[in-house]
């Protein structure tokens, strides 16, 4: 599927105007609007049961007219029930794991595969890779959009790829230093997991190879943006995308000023709602981020939800095109602790702002008669290895969590390589909670 990557076109896209940005979005999304209106019966249904057809959008505000996309609706219309060509034009099927219920299928003309391709390829360059440049992919191969994903996107954009995909630690470490590659795609909290690899092979990370980082599929701080950039004497940046929507390559941070993630807004239509009334809020105000696909032809979306916390801002590198604040965490991740609202990115900066924690953690709920209790499981550094001053380093993180996030927690914390690894997108979160 390679094909050459077309530098000039792109450049000349991403530094378009706002009005020149706005226009496009609005001649695609009525096109996209018609494409699932008059293929996909479920938005024929969806789209009548509220009262709204394809010719009411005239502008792009009128998009708040039409009806939202959950996770439950691709579960619910499994495995082919949202393409909106036929099957046989499909040129590729992918999807989640389905781990829990029916998993999520998603599909791909050869046309959206290659508009794929482009954006990660776009995204990549972005973060500084290059033409030539050695990548090594340790996002999943397989139904995942991760691996493949990437995958494309490099050999567009003229890398050479090395195809690793995820686990095998050791080996991951011996192809970097053998290989030497530039550039590495893979998700933040596995990269810590190479750190501890290399550790364990007696190498310098900072006299590895890799000048670029290119992490996603998991909410990460800018705290563990600074360890990762430290200890790798590299560059990390966000890369943001989701099955639903199309893969990685919706947005992407610019290495020049890693200061949120300049979304593609020619080919997607990002809204930011309150989760709770479900109606848009401007610019600038934190909420549940909502993306319509624009050019998707195998499985256009409208309007889905993506759980995910975030708020648009004006773009910096590429003026046209809004940013999207790192994103902070998901609405379905935020625990009600005693009537207070935390999130898991609150808890992992405050662990990395010690200089006692490894970066590895998960939080562990539990509940005594009727209350609910949050215990932090934390790994130390080795440096931090013995326990005489565990004690002192647990009250002044309970203190601090207790003073900026408003709840009383506990702390446990274990010795080096006793936390399990995550080969894919980290676990965090375990509920030990009676189900009520």
């Amino acid at each position: 599927m390679t094909t050459q990557f077309n530098q000039e076109k792109f450049v000349a896209l991403e530094n378009a105007s706002r009005d020149e940005i706005m226009a496009l979005q609005t001649k695609r999304l009525a096109w996209t609007l018609k494409h699932a209106y008059e293929n996909v019966p479920f938005y024929k249904r969806k789209f009548d049961e509220a009262g709204v057809h394809p010719s009411d959008f005239k502008q792009l505000s009128d998009i708040e007219k039409f009806p939202f996309t959950e996770k439950k609706d691709l579960r619910d219309n499994y495995p082919f029930g949202l393409f909106a060509v036929p099957r046989e034009k499909v040129s590729r099927i992918h999807g989640s794991s389905g781990t829990t219920g029916k998993p999520i299928v998603v599909g791909y003309t050869q046309n959206d595969l290659d508009i794929w391709a482009n954006l990660v390829a776009r995204s990549m360059r972005a973060a500084g890779a290059k033409s030539g440049m050695i990548v090594h992919v340790a996002y999943g191969y397989g139904l995942f959009t991760g691996g493949l994903g990437a995958h494309y996107g490099a050999e567009r954009l003229g890398c050479t790829v090395v195809p690793m995909s995820g686990g095998m630690t050791e080996r991951q470490v011996q192809l970097i230093h053998d290989f030497k590659p530039e550039v590495i795609m893979v998700t933040p909290s596995y990269m810590l997991a190479l750190l501890d690899g290399f550790v364990k092979a007696g190498l310098d990370p900072r006299k590895s190879s890799l000048k670029y980082g290119i992490f996603g599929a998991e909410p990460w701080s800018n705290a563990m943006r600074e360890e990762i950039e430290d200890v790798f004497d590299m560059d990390a940046t966000d890369i943001y995308g989701l099955s639903e929507v199309l893969g990685p390559g919706v947005a992407q941070e610019c290495v020049e000023t890693k200061d949120g993630l300049h979304i593609w807004e020619d080919c997607f239509y990002p809204e930011i709602i309150n989760s709770d009334t479900l109606n848009p809020v401007e610019d600038g105000v934190k909420g549940e981020v909502v993306f319509t696909t624009l050019t998707k032809e195998a499985m256009p979306i409208i309007r889905y939800r993506t759980r995910d916390l975030s708020r648009l801002q004006p773009g910096t590198v590429h003026q046209g095109m809004r940013r999207m604040e790192k994103i902070s965490g998901r609405s379905d991740d935020m625990i009600i602790l005693r009537g207070v609202n935390v999130f898991p990115s609150q808890i992992e900066e405050a662990l990395l702002a010690t200089d006692w924690c490894a970066g590895h953690f998960q939080i562990v709920l539990s509940r005594t008669g009727r209350m609910d209790n949050m215990t932090v499981v934390a790994e130390a550094r080795p440096e931090h290895s013995s326990e005489e001053k565990w004690s002192q380093y647990s009250r002044n993180f309970v203190r601090h969590i207790k003073g900026t996030v408003g709840v009383s927690v506990n702390l446990q914390i274990q010795k080096p390589m006793t936390i399990e690894r995550s080969m894919g997108k980290r676990k965090v979160i375990i509920d030990n909670r009676p189900k009520d």
